[in-house]
């Protein structure tokens, strides 16, 4: 007796017959008629292929299933929809006695292999609700058809259960053309999971949605709405997010985002990106590079990486890490206030490139009129800054007069109006000893005035962060 999957696969490709022959003979159109007669008849002959192989791998007990014996046209010109999704459940169908996570099946490193081509899908490839791990799909493109559901991924893992029930998948050395018709990758409540080497492009919602779950892990891609290199004519009009993190504990890796209206969308903790090139949309024409939406407890780290006339917004940040990247073309760093709450935050050994046009590097956003009054730890030092504002919370500065008042004004330079939490200072007198003391520190001016008029150099040092002080 045939198995299951196989039969099932000898009553499509009968029906198949039976379509083509009726389809063939009622049709008065030579053009036309012989394109459908061709492409169903291929069809037909992809399925008969496809009802052999499943047989094949049953016996054979394979767990590297290609696409292709399964019926999947890899030309792109046929509907390989279900053909994908065929591979895709006779892989799930052979767990092991694994060692993942409670309830999830090991598939055994199963593979589903798209050979090199390039296949049209008209509905998601889903991941049976069923679940498993262990489990790779890999090598080929995927297309959308003009009827695909605009709102949904072409590959999701994404079951019908609020359980983890995927676990160690990894998609690799993938293209995947959306098509204008939705989203590229949705990541939904999985575990340990890879994306790798992938090239996702034409969506309008996200290339790449990372819902819940724990540890996905995107590396060494590229995504982009709009193929291009910079400088696109559309630019102004690029819209949907590249990667859309609403989850805690990923990491984003050696990845280009080279068009979207957000390159990065963070909205969820303990989250880090390392070489991430954002050069998706200018700031001018509305875009952000890395979007961190997680006010009140942002727990995220940006390393390494590079924000090409775009930068960065961060709402109500607490504890947000920002070090060793490159921001060029006046792209900036933007803290803006929900609540008035900016804490735990080091923007510390960065390099800032603009055109001498007065951009400051990092900038407050307080329009809502919440100003920022919860203030503790903010550390923006050791950036080395050309052709934009320099903005710090700790400075030195001097002045020399010969009289009974000396002030050093940072209000240039600190970023935060009217706040200096700490000061040091040494008033250098050449001749005399006077008696001297700290009048005034309001508007970021720092002020010291002598008993007696004397000719004295003051030296300040000033902090708006409190790091390190009792």
């Amino acid at each position: 007796m045939l198995p299951p999957n196989a039969m099932l696969v000898k009553l499509l490709m009968w029906f198949m017959y039976l379509n083509v022959m009726v389809n063939h003979g009622e049709s008065s159109y030579a053009g036309a008629a012989d394109d459908t007669y061709h492409d169903q008849m291929k069809r037909m002959a992809l399925m008969m292929k496809a009802s052999h192989t499943i047989q094949n791998k049953v016996s054979s007990g394979s767990r590297v299933h290609h696409v292709t014996e399964y019926g999947a046209d890899p030309t792109g010109r046929l509907d390989s929809t279900g053909a994908l999704q065929e591979a895709i459940s006779v892989a799930f169908a052979s767990p092991l006695d694994g060692h993942l996570i409670t309830g999830v099946a090991d598939l055994g490193g199963t593979e589903v292999h798209l050979d090199g081509g390039t296949y049209k899908i008209s509905r998601p490839l889903r991941l049976p609700d069923a679940g498993g791990g262990n489990f790779m799909i890999h090598g080929g493109s995927l297309h959308a058809s003009d009827d695909f559901p605009t709102d949904r991924h072409l590959i999701e893992l994404w079951s019908s259960s609020n359980a983890f029930v995927y676990e160690d998948i990894t998609l690799k050395d993938l293209m995947i053309n959306s098509n204008f018709r939705g989203g590229g990758i949705a990541v939904i409540n999985s575990l340990r999971s890879t994306i790798d080497n992938c090239y996702i492009s034409h969506f309008t919602t996200s290339g790449i949605l990372i819902q819940g779950g724990h540890e996905t892990y995107v590396r060494n891609s590229f995504i982009g709405q709009h193929i291009n290199i910079g400088g696109d004519h559309r630019e102004r009009n690029f819209s949907g997010i590249g990667i859309n993190i609403q989850g805690n504990d990923n990491a984003i890796t050696d990845v280009v985002i080279f068009s979207a209206s957000i390159g990065v969308m963070v909205q969820g903790q303990a989250n880090v990106l390392t070489g991430v090139h954002c050069y998706n949309k200018a700031t001018t024409w509305g875009g952000t590079g890395i979007y961190v939406r997680a006010p009140g407890l942002t727990q995220t780290r940006i390393l390494n990486s590079y924000f090409d006339f775009t930068g960065i917004v961060a709402e109500d940040p607490v504890q947000l890490h920002i070090a060793g990247s490159f921001f060029l073309g006046n792209a900036f760093i933007l803290i803006k206030s929900l609540k008035g709450v900016a804490c735990g935050i080091s923007i510390v050994d960065n390099m800032f490139s603009g055109d001498y046009t007065g951009v400051p590097i990092v900038q407050l956003d307080q329009s809502n009129g919440q100003y920022f009054t919860t203030i503790d730890q903010v550390m923006v030092d050791r950036n080395v800054v050309q052709g934009m504002v320099l903005k710090s919370t700790v400075a030195k500065g001097s002045v020399w007069s010969n009289g009974t008042r000396w002030t050093v004004d940072f209000s240039k330079l600190l970023l935060f109006p009217d706040l200096i939490q700490n000061v040091q200072y040494t008033l250098h007198a050449s001749k005399s000893f006077p008696k001297h003391v700290l009048r005034n520190v309001s508007s970021n001016r720092v002020t010291v005035e002598s008993d007696v008029p004397v000719s004295a150099t003051l030296r300040v040092s000033v902090d708006q962060s409190m790091m390190g002080y009792v």
